[in-house]
């Protein structure tokens, strides 16, 4: 079972993606931040910077993943379907 659910977007999210080079993804509950990164680095093959985890209020996990590079995030985001 692979640890990212799907991504997570809203307004918000999405001028983020502009504004920071970031994306927001839905995740399992029991992943860690090493788990994460090494995930998306496998699924999509772009360096991570960072990732900083959260916990919705609805008790869902959302990792939010900053890439290294420009329009990195962006990039992917029209990849995946969300612009």
């Amino acid at each position: 079972m692979s640890i990212i659910k799907h991504p997570f977007v809203t307004e918000k999210a999405t001028y983020v993606i502009e504004e920071n080079n970031t994306l927001q993804f839905i995740v399992d509950i029991n992943a860690t931040k090493t788990q994460i990164k090494r995930e998306i680095e496998k699924l999509y093959g772009i360096p991570i910077f960072s990732v900083n985890t959260m916990i919705t209020m609805k008790g869902k996990k959302k990792a939010i993943v900053t890439f290294e590079g420009d329009n990195t995030a962006s990039e992917l985001a029209s990849k995946l379907g969300i612009f």
